[in-house]
């Protein structure tokens, strides 16, 4: 017991830190991304809080494995370096207790991970969804910032507004530039104040500037035209609110995926169960991967095994990829891939014994013993 409690308070500890430096690099290179589309006024910053926190559980599903994994590659190889291993050995402790003590904690960790895969992730993506398709019906003035010059994206245009309302309907001082028409000319518009409106019976939605002045001409040429308005209304395309989006597979619940027959749904019901086998199979793995000699450094099967992980990671993705498209069975794909590296960890775990037994020839005084 006190073995144990040693052995997995080392894999577990480890498994943290590496996993928290992990899941800070994933989600500050998503965060990046989101801070820029919110930057482009594609996004509205209030809601990337919210978008975080829905995508941690994905990020956690995919870091937990590779956190524990390396965990066990660390911690295990930091008692090999310090003879830790060898004391436990003569003492008679086995490869084989050392593998079963490694699979309680990693048996926890696929319960979380199946907890995530299964219900939690699914609920995050969903909702992350959720927001990211309001954002896309927003029109192109709801990303505008007060004081700033913001470029809109399907226009095109440069605009500006000196003063926003709350709830971003009227604005003050609004200034805007863009391509005129085709053959180059340049529009320049200036207005006291502008505000949104909704058409009450199509649901479409209009800018009104008024008290304001527009210009058009070429850049370099004398000839433009100006144009004083004191009201002037401008189309905002926005996505049709009540269009229908269609729910992808990974924003389905684990029960809806279990009564679909759509491929897509099969093979993602699938990917959801071997992510828990998968914390197994890579705790198997590490156990012989870790054992190191001292001469030969800590981290000298590091890269190796990396690799091995990686191989592993990319060989189920792209099974994933080939069971949704149809092009082979869920079970031959998905699962076959499993099977392969459950076979890699059954090799390296026992081969060095069978090889032992095999190479193990007995001397003359045994050989007389036995036959006496």
């Amino acid at each position: 017991m006190i073995i144990f409690r040693y052995l997995t308070r080392e894999v577990m500890y480890t498994m943290l830190a590496v996993s928290s430096v992990l899941l800070l690099i994933t989600m500050s290179g998503r965060f990046v991304k989101y801070l820029a589309q919110a930057a482009a006024g594609q996004l509205d910053a209030d809601v990337l809080f919210s978008i975080m926190v829905f995508r941690l559980p994905g990020f956690l599903e995919l870091v937990l494995p590779l956190g524990l994994f390396i965990g066990i590659l660390l911690a295990y190889g930091r008692l090999y370096m310090e003879s830790e291993m060898t004391v436990l050995s003569a003492c008679g402790f086995s490869q084989g207790q050392l593998t079963r003590l490694t699979l309680i904690p990693a048996v926890l960790v696929a319960a979380f991970v199946a907890l995530l895969a299964l219900v939690v992730t699914p609920m995050g993506v969903d909702r992350t969804e959720l927001i990211l398709n309001e954002q896309k019906k927003r029109s192109e003035f709801d990303g505008l910032s007060p004081g700033r010059f913001m470029s809109l994206s399907r226009s095109g245009a440069v605009s500006y507004t000196e003063n926003l309302s709350e709830d971003r309907k009227q604005m003050q001082q609004v200034f805007m530039a863009g391509q005129a028409s085709s053959k180059g000319d340049v529009g320049v518009l200036k207005a006291k104040e502008g505000r949104q409106l909704d058409h009450p019976e199509f649901g479409q939605r209009y800018l009104v500037l008024n008290d304001g002045y527009r210009y058009e001409g070429k850049p370099g040429h004398q000839s433009y035209t100006v144009t004083k308005f004191d009201e002037q209304g401008q189309y905002l395309h926005v996505d049709d609110p009540g269009a229908i989006i269609p729910r992808k597979a990974d924003r389905k619940t684990t029960v809806e995926l279990m009564g679909s027959d759509a491929t897509s749904d099969i093979a993602t019901l699938h990917w959801r169960f071997s992510l828990p086998v998968l914390v197994i199979i890579v705790s198997l793995l590490a156990v012989p991967l870790s054992k190191t000699n001292p001469r030969q450094g800590r981290y000298v099967k590091m890269i190796p095994a990396i690799l091995l992980y990686i191989i592993y990671l990319v060989s189920l993705n792209a099974a994933r990829g080939m069971a949704e498209d149809g092009k082979v069975s869920v079970w031959l794909a998905i699962w076959g891939v499993h099977g392969i590296f459950l076979l890699i960890a059954a090799l390296l775990l026992y081969w060095p014994d069978w090889i032992r037994k095999l190479s193990y020839k007995p001397d003359s005084q045994e050989a007389d013993h036995v036959a006496a």
